[in-house]
């Protein structure tokens, strides 16, 4: 069998439109994150509004550590997305050989999709791990990608692999549709 082009454009279109909305985003996602991750000291809080967190590292002269760990975030994003709709288109051009159609049914897309999901997920989550270790690390204090990614065991990589197999359900509903 040949190199499937079709899968490979829209996987690399897919991948490259991830990439943009991923750079272009990245500080609000690591304020959220950083909200999110926040532990309360004796019941304080340190963040009471997600701009608390944008408002600290401007007051700190931190505005960079914004983007702390993009470089790590465009690679999990970009690879994520080809391998996603590679995967699922790659998926559903076997599915359409194999009935004999060029279309599919609603329940073979959500399938395709939440085994594209499940693929990605299982091989990028080490990438998806460090990337949150460095957005919510303390501002300037973020670690390389490789370091980040060998602190602890190699099981420690794949924390939360579990339920990101389950969110797989989410683009199982909605990237069908939109092709």
């Amino acid at each position: 069998m040949g190199v499937d082009l079709e899968s490979i454009s829209e996987a690399t279109s897919g991948a490259i439109g991830s990439l943009l909305s991923t750079t272009i985003l990245y500080p609000l996602d690591t304020c959220k994150s950083k909200f999110q991750a926040e532990i309360s000291v004796r019941g304080q809080q340190k963040y009471r509004y997600l701009s608390d967190v944008f408002w600290e590292a401007i007051s700190t002269g931190n505005v960079l550590s914004l983007y702390q760990g993009l470089g790590t975030k465009n690679l999990q994003s970009f690879v994520s997305s080809f391998i996603y709709f590679y995967s699922y288109s790659y998926f559903k051009r076997l599915h359409c050989e194999r009935i004999g159609s060029k279309s599919i049914g609603t329940k073979a897309n959500l399938l395709l999709a939440a085994a594209a999901g499940a693929c990605t997920s299982v091989l990028t989550q080490p990438l998806d791990t460090a990337s949150s270790r460095m957005q919510t690390s303390q501002f300037g204090k973020s670690k390389g990608l490789w370091k980040t990614l060998t602190e602890g065991d190699w099981g420690n990589a794949f924390d939360g692999l579990g339920i990101s197999l389950l969110l797989t359900s989410n683009p199982a509903i909605q990237v069908p549709f939109s092709f």
